[in-house]
């Protein structure tokens, strides 16, 4: 069994990104309610599973840390996947020392040039997820420029971005979220990964799981066994999304829809059982490359009245679509095209569980 990596121990076996904090915090980023995958497993240290494989991530104040484990019991698999490696040598007969040793060389060349491809693809599935090419920075800037709020909460939060999700995960997890608090949510998609999903990995007695397929999901026993375990009916609306998806659409179509424009994409995904306007739009703002998406609940909505005195749905005690439309086109006006992230920070600033951050003086943010 092995254990959760700190990057105080086994420094050798961390790689590294050049990251500021005010480009990338992941506390906020992570904590924050679009995913539901990551847990604090050390002081300042992420765990969680991200493209098939397990992770854990630091940072200090100008680089991002992240070790990825490696499956222990089986050389041939990395995180319960298939890995490609030099051929074992088959001694058939007699061969000399020399032709040996030049097969053990050209053998650990081969297996280095595979790390060394490997090693290249998981920094490119880390900038992927983390957009690091967006310069939140710039954002940040903009945003402060065009609203005074923004600018005094952005100064308190920053560093929260947007990820780049697997669209099946991030479907699937959202539609777990009706009517839920994110503290639930994380359990439902924890029970579905470990029930369902591929085994990757343990540490410290917790079983890492990947997310399930689309295939996995459709299966006829889905539904009941979701039940069993606490899902209620949103067990129904993910068997149902999941075979639709299956049966009609094909297990690409959800991939495609990132080239495909917000409002048809948001309208696609709303086609699906159990796939409101918000979960669509959580979605598409958060999986599907739609940085204009502005997911709307209670919640927003108060943020939106209560800061910004929009008067969208006044006297209405329900949010209707018509009313979840204005406060969208209301941000959208006021942030631009990347205003689903601007709303992020204002949602994120707006959670109890970092509301001690207010109490911080200036100069010690």
């Amino acid at each position: 069994m092995s254990q959760h990596a700190l990057h105080s121990v086994g420094k050798n076996t961390w790689r590294s990104l050049p990251c500021s904090l005010s480009e990338l915090r992941l506390d906020l980023t992570l904590g924050c309610g679009q995913t539901f995958r990551w847990r604090e497993t050390g002081e300042g240290h992420w765990t969680g599973v991200m493209g098939g494989r397990v992770w854990t991530l630091t940072q200090n104040e100008d680089t991002l840390w992240y070790h990825v484990y490696h499956c222990h019991g089986n050389p041939g698999l990395i995180n319960g996947r298939k890995r490609k490696t030099a051929a074992g040598l088959k001694g058939s007969g007699k061969k000399s020392k020399e032709t040996i040793a030049v097969k053990e060389e050209e053998k650990a060349e081969m297996l280095d040039t595979v790390s060394s491809e490997e090693d290249k693809k998981e920094e490119e599935l880390l900038r992927d997820y983390f957009q690091l090419h967006v310069k939140l920075e710039n954002l940040y800037e903009e945003w402060s420029s065009a609203d005074q709020h923004f600018n005094h909460t952005g100064n308190i939060f920053r560093g929260v971005r947007m990820l780049r999700q697997d669209p099946v995960e991030c479907l699937f997890s959202f539609i777990c979220s009706s009517n839920n608090h994110i503290s639930r949510i994380q359990g439902m998609v924890e029970r579905l990964c470990n029930t369902l999903g591929t085994p990757l990995c343990k540490l410290d007695n917790t079983h890492y799981h990947d997310f399930p397929s689309i295939q996995t999901l459709a299966d006829s026993s889905v539904e009941a066994r979701l039940r069993d375990m606490g899902f209620g009916y949103r067990a129904r609306f993910l068997w149902r999304s999941a075979h639709l998806i299956m049966s009609t659409l094909g297990p690409d179509w959800l991939y495609e829809l990132r080239s495909t424009p917000y409002l048809q994409a948001r309208d696609a995904l709303r086609t699906l059982p159990g796939v409101g306007l918000k979960v669509a739009d959580c979605v598409c703002l958060m999986s599907l490359d739609k940085s204009e998406a502005v997911p709307v609940d209670t919640h927003v909505w108060q943020i939106a009245k209560r800061d910004y005195s929009c008067a969208a749905g006044i006297g209405k005690k329900t949010l209707t679509d018509k009313v979840y439309q204005e406060i969208g086109d209301f941000f959208r006006k006021i942030w631009g095209s990347y205003a689903g992230w601007a709303q992020s920070v204002l949602f994120c600033a707006d959670l109890k569980k970092f509301q001690k951050l207010k109490e911080v003086p200036d100069s010690k943010r």
